[in-house]
């Protein structure tokens, strides 16, 4: 089979129309030329949210040399990978805003505003400051880059954990996952936002918050896998930890009645670190930019690495 000129990109699904159509726009845009799925060098993911699709969409054009995925995260898309095909993500497209909401869930949780809201009278006069607080971050990837510049002015001493010992630009120490329990130890706040990969899966369990201060706020703006949750309610109920925010949990959505919900010391936001309106603008931002380098023959941006699966 004759490969497929560079200029053919498919999108598909149309189930989700405004990406879909941001990313015909954006494909366009780059001097792409949108065909169907049969006679296309690459193809843009246009629904996160159809997972259960892709296979059968991908089984049916062996001749595809790229796919481009619409989020950072991939595991329900892991399955797939394979080393012949050239496969991008979200990798930092959304780092920004959700660096931005790791400041507001730590600020409410060191400031008790979870407490404060919806108060109806005068409440105890409680709080910690961000400046000059220690964290420990789990990730080493845009969303720690946006942060380490976000937090610069609070004079934080921020700890990485990640695969790599090579150190982290901007943090104070850099420590691969086998040092996770020391690197949390004198933490005053963790944050999740690492990939969701088999290593990280549910590595926040009864030993990793036994490990943090009993002050220590848990943040994760990541996936709710890396979290044992029922480790985490035991830990709330005793008091083990300062608290939790989440805006994301492990089941998602968080059903109605579940323990979380009546824990006072947990913040819960649905998922909006990146919502459609602030993500669908620069997903559509990275497929013009990546359309655009592919059809040049230059590296593209956000390259997913098959054996990692991430």
């Amino acid at each position: 089979m004759m490969a497929a000129p560079r200029t053919d990109i498919a999108v598909v699904p149309e189930s989700r129309p405004a990406m879909h159509a941001a990313m015909v726009a954006a494909v366009e845009s780059a001097g792409g030329r949108v065909v169907p799925v049969a006679d296309a060098s690459a193809l843009m993911w246009a629904d996160p949210a159809a997972a259960s699709e892709f296979p059968g969409v991908v089984a049916a054009a062996p001749q595809l040399e790229w796919i481009q995925l619409p989020y950072a995260g991939i595991e329900n898309f892991a399955d797939n990978l394979d080393p012949a095909r050239l496969w991008t993500c979200g990798k930092g497209v959304y780092a920004d805003p959700v660096a931005e909401h790791i400041i507001t869930l730590t600020l409410a949780g060191f400031r008790h505003l979870h407490e404060a809201i919806p108060a109806t009278s005068w409440p105890e006069q409680r709080g910690r400051n961000l400046l000059g607080a220690r964290m420990t971050v789990f990730g080493g990837g845009g969303i720690t880059e946006s942060l380490i510049c976000l937090i610069e002015p609070w004079d934080v001493t921020l700890t990485v954990v990640r695969r790599s010992p090579t150190p982290f630009p901007g943090a104070a120490r850099t420590v691969t996952f086998d040092e996770r329990l020391d690197a949390i130890a004198d933490a005053d706040v963790v944050v999740l936002a690492a990939a969701l990969t088999p290593e990280t899966r549910g590595m926040v369990d009864a030993k990793f918050l036994d490990a943090m201060p009993s002050h220590s706020w848990l943040v994760n703006v990541a996936r709710g896998g890396h979290v044992d949750t029922d480790a985490l309610v035991a830990a709330l109920d005793a008091n083990a930890i300062g608290g939790a925010a989440l805006d994301v949990t492990d089941p998602e959505p968080l059903p109605d009645g579940h323990p979380l919900w009546a824990q006072p010391n947990c913040i819960i936001t649905p998922h909006v670190g990146n919502t459609p309106e602030m993500g669908l603008p620069l997903i559509a931002e990275r497929v013009r930019r990546n359309v655009s380098r592919w059809i040049d023959g230059d590296p593209l941006i956000g390259t997913v690495d098959v054996d990692a699966g991430y």
